[in-house]
């Protein structure tokens, strides 16, 4: 029988953090995935680069039902914490847009950044792995792992949600929670695409792969002004998988297709200098003409109208239209693509400076697998990172 201080399910990115932190504390560490490869979800991310972190890393960028819950973890492990380490290892990296850090050449550098670090604090990490039998023992906890018994004074579950079920995501966290009595809020799919309906989604069929910066606006009242994507299915790009995460099923979402400008303003000067110039036409000018051009078929703007037309009444009209432009998604593309799970364990289960189970003695959660999550940006790694620390200094 093979005895460790701690066992991690999950060599992800909150696992592994885990794993170095408990090592170099002298814990006896093994982490045991099912996956052939460790950190599946970080190589893929960020296009390949990994988006690993953001400068602006903070609690109100977080899902929670507890907003509370994140604030120990973020502080006692900051992103500059995690920066310093990148830094360390001499990982290259640039800042894209609103405070994103990414990898200048792969994501694999994250990925050999925390094996090299589980390689020296001695923690060992172990792949295709299947885990079952879990039980709770006097002095712990025992399971299998691929058929041969383990036992653990801690064991520490870091096997993430049900998004992405491509790179090998399973409900076993959930599973776990559910064997020892621990309470699972409802899942769902975040930083999601939407899906239209026919006769939108047959409205904007040809704008896909067309781009263009919005503010997106949920009904709850969250914003976020990002690019918008057109695609086969319905709508993507940053703004729409921000506001996903916000919205609910049944809700519309309002899109305001010229933010940061005076309609009415930028309009009246062209009017100016061109008074029997087609509103399509200097439209056109502000937004990609084949909106324009959509927007106009389907009566959203008269594009025929002249510039010299627009009375108050009619721009007060188009600025309604172009301002509060509303879509009614029919759902999600679901966990296919989704990047993170919304929901999950309820934090209210776990201590905020250790994510132990305030039922269950050495029993710990970290990461996605609880009911945390970031916006897009680098944040929800940084919570793999904070909880994957602090559940180290503890287990």
């Amino acid at each position: 029988m093979a005895q460790f201080d701690v066992v991690i399910i999950g060599a992800g990115a909150a696992g592994l953090m885990c794993a170095t932190q408990a090592g170099y504390r002298g814990r006896k560490v093994l982490v045991v995935d099912h996956a052939k490869q460790a950190g599946k979800k970080i190589l893929i991310s960020g296009g390949g680069r990994c988006n690993f972190t953001n400068l602006f890393a903070s609690p109100a960028n977080y899902l929670c039902r507890n907003p509370h819950f994140v604030k120990s973890a973020l502080a006692r492990f900051t992103q500059h914490d995690f920066i310093e380490l990148v830094d360390r290892h001499g990982i290259a990296y640039h800042e894209k847009t609103l405070g994103q850090l990414f990898c200048d050449d792969s994501a694999k550098d994250i990925v050999q950044l925390l094996l090299t670090e589980c390689d020296w604090a001695g923690a060992k990490v172990q792949l295709k792995c299947q885990v079952s039998q879990i039980e709770k023992t006097a002095a712990g906890f025992s399971l299998k792992v691929n058929g041969e018994a383990v036992t653990c004074q801690s064991l520490v579950v870091a096997c993430g949600g049900l998004s992405m079920p491509k790179l090998c995501a399973t409900p076993l966290g959930y599973q776990i929670a559910e064997q020892f009595g621990l309470a699972i809020l409802p899942t769902r799919a975040g930083l999601v695409p939407f899906t239209l309906d026919k006769p939108d989604l047959d409205k904007f069929a040809e704008l896909a792969g067309v781009s263009l910066p919005i503010s997106a606006h949920s009904e709850d009242g969250t914003v976020f002004k990002e690019a918008l994507l057109f695609t086969h299915r319905g709508l993507s790009g940053p703004a729409i998988l921000q506001i996903s995460s916000f919205w609910q099923p049944g809700q519309d979402v309002t899109l305001n297709l010229l933010p940061g400008l005076d309609i009415s303003d930028a309009l009246g000067k062209m009017a100016a200098k061109h008074p029997n110039q087609a509103l399509k036409t200097a439209l056109a000018r502000l937004l990609p003409k084949r909106l324009v051009e959509i927007l106009g078929e389907h009566g959203a703007i008269d594009g025929e109208m002249p510039l010299k037309a627009l009375d108050a009444g009619r721009m007060k009209k188009l600025a309604t239209a172009l301002g509060e432009f509303r879509v009614h998604p029919n759902g999600t593309e679901g966990y296919r693509t989704a990047e993170v799970t919304l929901g999950g364990l309820d934090t209210d289960e776990l201590s905020s400076k250790t994510m132990e189970s305030k039922q269950v003695p050495g029993l710990y959660f970290i990461g996605e697998v609880m009911d945390v999550t970031g916006w897009l940006g680098g944040y929800n790694f940084q919570w793999a990172w904070s909880s994957g620390w602090a559940a180290g200094q503890a287990v």
